[in-house]
């Protein structure tokens, strides 16, 4: 996938990652502009005055490294500080700026979110800065810009803005797009529950050094219920994505293998599919779901590195089926708190969730299983300590379900902060829907 995309024309890419951000909401009509500086010495870019919502291909504008134009439409106003940065940092092929509400919020507060609430987020952020005001469109813009570029940062926070970001591909760059908006907020989120922690430099060491050792080898022909299962997932993580329950660069989903399957295949009990690393989740493809075994996974494959805490649980837990780990933004902000998610809000959400527990930092890096402890048929469902959730399930239906709950649960409860004092359901209408819904 990632070759395929390097084979894209500059104008579908651009096109393509602009429909992303005008889909999600991470800018308007009117604002935002994308850019490629290729190989050629060619800038590709966004015109100005189109709608964003109805973008084609034939819209975008090159400027030639002779000083040439082509184009049917002027190019972004805002192309100064996108020359600008090219000027300054060489090493950055592809520049995003929009207006996405959270770093907007932000850029008329004056403040950088801290991307160390995340190991992801930090990583895939980079440096971060922040530059002073100009008018739009200015030279002193595109000067002011490049500074902060140049001190060696990434993802800029434009003050009275928004944000621009780099990346030595246009994929690289969306990715720090989104984890910056995202961290920005989980940190306005957070904000209503009480005091965010950060990770410190040991914290992130902890997560940026695991690893996943398996051996390589080459799986039976796929059955055609181990097709349907990836098929599955492909879906439910697009959805996820688009629903933004997972971001493009963290989560993991996985499916055990039916254990028909497994035996007419020759694999264990425990065999299951889990998404790929360091690929974009939003673009995967069936192909790309990573057969992990015991010890081995799917040769040519780099299965996910929280594949050794679905195994675990796997492992532990012969009734769960589904594994995801996520992170919706409204209950990742409770992970970023010591505030507890109350589930007992509707019926709906006790069903679908029982009580909620919290998983110390960390844990599921370790090799130990301990993760498995966290989760149960009784608890489905766990806040991850500065890492999102994780959710299990009877089906990848099932799990997808319940994450949704979740996230929805979250958002209810953070919302009803700001109106008044939560009624939690009492200990009678608990036991009443245990004992009417068979929970465990």
């Amino acid at each position: 996938m990632n070759f395929l995309r390097k084979l894209l024309h500059p104008r579908d890419e651009i096109l393509q990652t602009m429909d992303r951000i005008y889909r999600n909401r991470l800018t308007t009509t009117s604002g935002g502009n994308i850019s490629i500086h290729d190989a050629a010495g060619d800038i590709w870019i966004t015109p100005a005055r189109v709608d964003k919502g109805s973008l084609t291909r034939a819209d975008m504008v090159c400027l030639r490294h002779d000083g040439s134009v082509d184009g049917s439409h002027p190019a972004s106003s805002e192309l100064p500080f996108h020359q600008a940065i090219y000027a300054a940092r060489p090493d950055i092929r592809a520049i995003v700026h929009a207006h996405p509400v959270a770093l907007v919020a932000f850029s008329i507060c004056r403040q950088v979110p801290d991307t160390r609430l995340f190991h992801q987020a930090h990583w895939v952020c980079g440096k971060t800065g922040f530059a002073p005001y100009a008018c739009p469109g200015s030279q002193q813009l595109g000067a002011r810009i490049a500074a902060t570029f140049q001190q060696g940062c990434d993802s800029v926070i434009l003050e009275n803005h928004g944000v621009v970001v780099g990346g030595d591909t246009l994929a690289r760059a969306f990715e720090r797009f989104e984890a910056f908006e995202f961290a920005g907020k989980t940190i306005i989120k957070a904000n209503q529950l009480g005091p965010i922690r950060s990770l410190d430099d040991a914290q992130l060491a902890l997560a940026a050094n695991r690893s996943v050792d398996f051996e390589s080898f080459t799986p039976p022909v796929a059955t055609s219920e181990e097709r349907e299962l990836r098929r599955q997932l492909g879906d439910f993580v697009r959805r996820g994505c688009r629903q933004r329950l997972l971001i493009s660069t963290e989560g993991s989903f996985s499916v055990r293998l039916p254990s028909q399957v497994s035996r007419a295949s020759g694999l264990s009990a425990e065999a299951f599919l889990i998404t790929p690393s360091q690929q974009d989740r939003e673009r995967l493809r069936i192909g790309d779901f990573v057969l992990v075994d015991g010890p081995r996974r799917e040769a040519g494959k780099l299965a996910s590195r929280a594949a050794a805490a679905h195994q675990a649980i796997y492992h532990r837990h012969p009734d769960i089926q589904a594994i995801v780990f996520a992170h919706p933004v409204n209950a990742t902000a409770f992970s970023v708190t010591d505030s507890t998610l109350d589930v007992r809000t509707i019926p709906e959400s006790y069903v679908f969730l029982r009580d909620v527990g919290r998983v110390p930092y960390g844990t599921h890096y370790r090799d130990d299983g301990s993760i498995a402890d966290y989760v149960s048929a009784a608890t489905p469902a766990a806040i991850l300590e500065n890492d999102g959730v994780i959710v299990t399930g009877r089906s990848v239906l099932d799990a997808f379900d319940r994450l949704e709950v979740l996230e929805s649960t979250a958002e209810a409860v953070i919302n009803a902060r700001s109106i008044g004092t939560i009624s939690a359901m009492s200990d009678t209408v608990i036991d009443e829907l245990k004992k009417n819904f068979n929970l465990p």
